[in-house]
């Protein structure tokens, strides 16, 4: 863990989980439009389209964010200070989505052709946002001993809980061993995207690399959820995530019926080119 990366001259911090956004935004943006070009659509509008998604992501992060935490905001000033940590990336999504098919409604752009050069962005986002996770403490794992346990300093999200709970001692100098859930998250986000664009030869229709997106990290981030600790329960034993993995799952089930049905058929990178 390591909040502040460095300080800069006139005592302006680098906190790492903002470093990692700005880079996991100029990754994605530049992966889209590498994947649209790939797909003969105009790279420079996917440039800009990535743009507004990511904004539109970073909103609903942050909403969803505060909705579920809105006890740890002591101020309406603090809600704004997203470099610091504290978004919800199934929040991403939802407002990521709602910015996907507004600009479309103004656009016109092939749908499912662009989602699946958007697909591969999302995996790469994820990859390094979690790293931001785990440098600012966020999204920790339970109790665990294996060798590749992680401890947190005092101060931290997980020592602060830990010493709230009646686990841990205020005096001590870090919290019990926990799995590294930001890390597993990282290392799935970067098997995503080697699925996804390893897939990408063998669709059968504009949109199924999408789908196959939602549906792979619907299941494993499930399957995360089981081994994190920042989150309780709350919904007939599952957590809000778990609940909201099932509910992306089915969308990316519908969405990859829905492509047989009206997609183009897929069995080469040739598109006709579109000029946004």
């Amino acid at each position: 863990m390591r909040t502040v990366l460095f300080e800069l001259p006139g005592g302006f911090k680098i906190f790492g989980y903002g470093l990692m956004l700005f880079i996991a935004y100029v990754a994605s943006i530049n992966m889209t439009a590498w994947r649209a070009k790939k797909g003969h659509m105009n790279p420079q509008f996917a440039f800009d389209l990535a743009t507004w998604l990511f904004i539109g992501g970073l909103v609903g992060a942050r909403a969803f964010f505060v909705i579920q935490y809105r006890d740890r905001f002591s101020s309406i000033l603090d809600i704004f200070k997203i470099w610091e940590g504290g978004i919800v990336f199934y929040g991403s999504l939802i407002g990521g989505a709602l910015a996907f098919f507004l600009i479309w409604w103004i656009k016109r752009f092939p749908l499912l052709p662009m989602a699946d050069a958007i697909a591969p962005a999302l995996c790469i986002g994820l990859a390094i946002g979690r790293f931001g996770c785990f440098l600012n403490g966020c999204c920790y794992g339970d109790r665990c001993e294996l060798p590749w346990a992680v401890q947190f300093p005092p101060g931290s999200a997980p020592f602060n809980d830990q010493v709230a709970a009646g686990d841990l001692a205020p005096t001590a100098t870090a919290s019990l061993p926990l799995h590294p859930t930001q890390l597993y998250s990282t290392i799935d986000g970067l098997i995503l995207l080697f699925v996804v664009l390893a897939f990408w030869p063998f669709r059968k229709a504009d949109g199924h690399a999408m789908a196959l997106y939602f549906m792979l990290y619907a299941v494993t981030r499930f399957l995360v959820e089981r081994l994190r600790n920042d989150e309780s329960a709350q919904y007939y034993g599952m957590t809000i995530s778990q609940l909201i993995s099932i509910g992306v799952f089915a969308a990316g089930v519908f969405l990859w019926t829905i492509a047989l049905k009206y997609g183009r058929p897929r069995y080469t990178d040739t598109h006709p080119p579109f000029e946004a």
